[in-house]
């Protein structure tokens, strides 16, 4: 995985970074691969899951947005199930429990704000 993006200095000019997903190394297991592109107040995950995988209940300790690519889930969450598709996109509170099922080959971007701190 990259490093995180360092700060800059007092009087250095703001940096930007640009990757390209494949470029970046990937994380696979159970039929979900991870990309990870790291910054200094989020993070952002490219994530490529099989049909037919299942995330199971779980929770973060941070806000959470997911933008669905391509594919179809049924996601179940606190308000209930959602059928997620392509466009869609959910934002959970830090600490909101989510699971979800993977009817259809599914692409999703992840974003992963810090905690403050």
């Amino acid at each position: 995985m990259p490093p995180a993006t360092p700060k800059a200095a007092p009087n250095a000019a703001p940096n930007a970074d640009v990757i390209t997903w494949s470029n970046l190394p990937a994380q696979t297991a159970e039929g979900v691969e991870r990309r990870s592109f790291p910054g200094t107040g989020a993070s952002l995950k490219h994530i490529v899951i099989k049909a037919g995988t299942a995330a199971p209940r779980h929770a973060h300790a941070h806000e959470q947005f997911v933008i669905v690519v391509e594919g179809r889930a049924l996601l179940t969450c606190e308000a209930g199930p959602v059928d997620l598709r392509p466009g869609m996109v959910i934002r959970f509170d830090p600490e909101a429990w989510h699971s979800a099922d993977f009817i259809e080959d599914t692409v999703l971007i992840e974003v992963n704000l810090n905690p403050a701190g």
